[in-house]
């Protein structure tokens, strides 16, 4: 009889929101770092994921971005995630935020990126049939001209594995502030680009962002929000308008430190009958995994697998891809979920 664990484990998933430097091994990380004479905070890798909050972790983060200055090494990483993806949670489908700009100030142009990462996760495609999107992110910290150009660059240079903008790290206050970069918004929407944004993540940010980001950046999904159920009206306004906000566990213990416990943010979200997905955000550097996020925090919130099952499907229905990939995904997502019941059940 199958266990709860490789119940949970085995799902099929889609993960949504992963920002793609931080699927590179740690042991990836530390070679390319110091071949390339980029220096850590620290030797110990244990210790090197271990952070006091946002801006502790994007220094780590950063480090990794640095570290991939060749194209080669950025469809190595690629191909190295989804395998470990994979092998830890059944993976079948995610899409990845990557920060242009950041790459561009490394000497990588915006094509050579693009190009870099299809090869790496074009040949897991092949050869293990994880399916795959890009989402191109604003980076906060550089101003709304600086996003402009980018959703410019973005539309001068279309790519089919390319379908959204989203907007991540903090603006030089270290505040999220999803207005200060509506312009760049109305661009991609005008264009018909898919829009996220990062909002309502932490305990100094606040629910008029994720209202925000819904009533006035059009937003398809929220990224996070976990704020949303500090404010009535806003819950029922997102709730009502069906955006899917991508959840990430982990994520909120590490920078947080919010422990895994039914009354959970993420759990409230839930049950207020929000369409909630469950990704890694940045898994290695925090510790985690896909199939950690189903077997280790689901459960502790007091999820069921049932839940976690539905949870599952929900990730390929809030996906960007082509419909045609969707409906197929889904059909083979349902008959995974099937055997996996059927194998519980003897």
């Amino acid at each position: 009889m199958l266990s709860d664990t490789d119940f949970l484990r085995l799902l099929p998933k889609a993960e949504l929101h992963c920002r793609f430097i931080s699927t590179m091994r740690v042991t990836t990380l530390q070679e390319l770092t110091r071949r390339d004479g980029i220096p850590l905070r620290t030797d110990d890798l244990e210790e090197l994921l271990n952070y006091q909050g946002l801006p502790d972790f994007l220094d780590v983060f950063d480090a990794a971005q640095q570290a991939m200055r060749a194209p080669a090494d950025i469809a190595r990483v690629a191909y190295e995630g989804v395998v470990d993806a994979v092998r830890a949670g059944n993976l079948r489908y995610r899409e990845y935020f990557v920060n242009p700009d950041n790459f561009a100030a490394l000497g990588v142009d915006y094509p050579a990126l693009i190009d870099a990462l299809v090869e790496g996760f074009g040949r897991a495609e092949r050869e293990f049939g994880v399916g795959y999107r890009i989402i191109t992110a604003i980076n906060r910290s550089l101003g709304p001209d600086a996003a402009v150009a980018m959703v410019e660059m973005v539309l001068a240079h279309p790519h089919p594995a390319v379908v959204g903008i989203g907007q991540d790290y903090l603006t030089p206050e270290l505040a999220e502030d999803p207005l200060r970069f509506v312009e760049a918004y109305a661009l991609a929407e005008r264009n018909g680009l898919r829009c996220s944004a990062h909002v309502g993540e932490t305990t100094a940010a606040s629910p008029q962002n994720v209202r925000d980001a819904i009533e006035t950046l059009h937003v398809d999904r929220v990224d996070h929000g976990y704020r949303v159920v500090d404010d009535p009206d806003v819950l029922e306004l997102a709730r009502l308008a069906g955006v899917a906000f991508t959840c990430t566990p982990h994520s909120t213990y590490e920078l947080s430190d919010w422990g895994f416990e039914p009354g959970h943010r993420i759990a409230q979200m839930i049950r207020a009958g929000l369409v909630v997905t469950i990704s890694t955000d940045d898994a290695v550097f925090f510790k985690t995994d896909i199939g950690r996020e189903y077997t280790v925090a689901l459960p502790a919130m007091g999820f069921e697998l049932a839940d976690a099952a539905r949870l599952a499907r929900a990730g390929f229905e809030a996906a960007w891809c082509d419909e045609a990939s969707k409906a197929r995904m889904l059909a083979e997502a349902d008959g995974l979920i099937a055997a996996l019941i059927a194998a519980r059940e003897g």
